[in-house]
């Protein structure tokens, strides 16, 4: 695991290879240095999205190399913030993506991304 991530005791891989396809677990926007979420959904977002990215290199992929992007919110009233840092993070053509309103898993917790990327 890298130290660019957040800590975890949970079951799971941060990202797996099958082929050509990269597949991550979910992030969330949880700074590695501190363990703890970071205040506010759009900045909770730029940081999932960083976690995100440093899976994918670990993978030797790029954010340019995602296909598809599944957003968990825990409120949909969260889409705006959300949205604003998404379109700062991935270039047009954006990847597929879907966002849905989920009960996620840590309370402090408002957004959770995982992708799917090809390499």
């Amino acid at each position: 695991m890298s130290k660019k991530l957040p800590k975890s005791d949970l079951p799971f891989s941060y990202g797996f290879k099958g082929g050509n396809l990269v597949f991550t677990s979910g992030q969330w926007g949880i700074d590695p240095k501190t363990n703890q979420a970071v205040e506010g959904v759009e900045a909770q977002t730029r940081q999932a999205l960083e976690n995100l990215e440093v899976v994918l290199e670990a993978a030797g992929c790029t954010r340019r190399d995602v296909v598809k992007v599944t957003v968990f919110l825990a409120s949909m009233r969260d889409f705006k913030a959300m949205n604003k840092a998404y379109v700062s993070f991935f270039e047009k053509p954006y990847p597929a993506r879907t966002t849905v309103e989920a009960k996620l898993a840590n309370e402090s917790v408002r957004v959770e991304i995982e992708a799917i990327a090809v390499k």
